[in-house]
């Protein structure tokens, strides 16, 4: 409650709310493609970050990469709202916040091979198994990861649940993904890695490769996961 209640105020301010609305995007009725040029004004590499929270990592990250775009994905409208406020007080043209749920953008709202890098961090891991449905990664995901991710780019993960680790890390290889060596760069970056850090949980990390494109990928729902991941990426 003390968090809505913050919203509301800040959300009341009119130089923040202004700030805010110049750079959110929602979804909307007859909102079906979103096209990072128009929005933008310019072609460039766009990086997505799902999930973004309150923007700790990707506001940094848009500031340090002025030529590429940057799409900051939250589906709750508060903290999609607090996001927004973030952002558009960081004055980064480059930078903009989709409240929407990732799950359609991924798989039906961005052009094939459109994305340079995902950025994926500290998913809900709904750890309760009648609540899994409510994951966002699934086989279906990572086919549109597949998809929408450019030939040379990246999609970098991290969680500090190790079982949903070897989820997510068997669904991608499973789609054709190949793990890399690189360091994900949200792994230490963003709110909750920090907090993880600071109590000494351990990080699960990785960055992977997508298929050559063209490659085939049945989504299927029933594939197994691995039994652990490996460490930090």
């Amino acid at each position: 409650m003390a968090r809505l209640r913050k919203a509301g105020r800040i959300w009341k301010k009119p130089q923040a709310r202004a700030d805010a609305e110049r750079v959110l995007i929602e979804a909307r009725d007859g909102l079906f493609t979103i096209e990072p040029d128009a929005i933008f004004g310019r072609a460039a590499p766009l990086e997505v970050e799902l999930g973004a929270g309150r923007g700790e990592f990707v506001v940094t990250r848009a500031a340090e990469f002025p030529e590429r775009n940057f799409i900051a994905v939250e589906l709750s409208g508060v903290v999609s709202r607090m996001l927004a406020v973030r952002c558009g007080a960081a004055g980064l043209e480059n930078l903009r916040v989709a409240r929407m749920d990732a799950r359609p953008l991924v798989a039906l709202m961005l052009a094939p091979h459109s994305v340079t890098r995902y950025h994926i961090y500290f998913p809900d891991p709904w750890p309760k198994e009648r609540h899994h449905k409510h994951r966002l990664f699934t086989p279906r995901l990572a086919a549109g990861l597949v998809r929408t991710t450019a030939a040379d780019g990246l999609v970098c993960v991290a969680t500090d649940v190790g079982g949903y680790a070897a989820e997510i890390f068997a669904m991608l290889e499973g789609a054709g993904f190949s793990r890399l060596d690189d360091r994900a760069p949200g792994a230490e970056a963003t709110g909750f890695a920090r907090k993880f850090i600071a109590l000494g949980k351990p990080v699960f990390a990785a960055t992977f490769r997508p298929p050559p494109c063209g490659a085939d990928f049945a989504a299927d729902e029933s594939a197994q996961p691995a039994s652990r991941p490996d460490g930090i990426g």
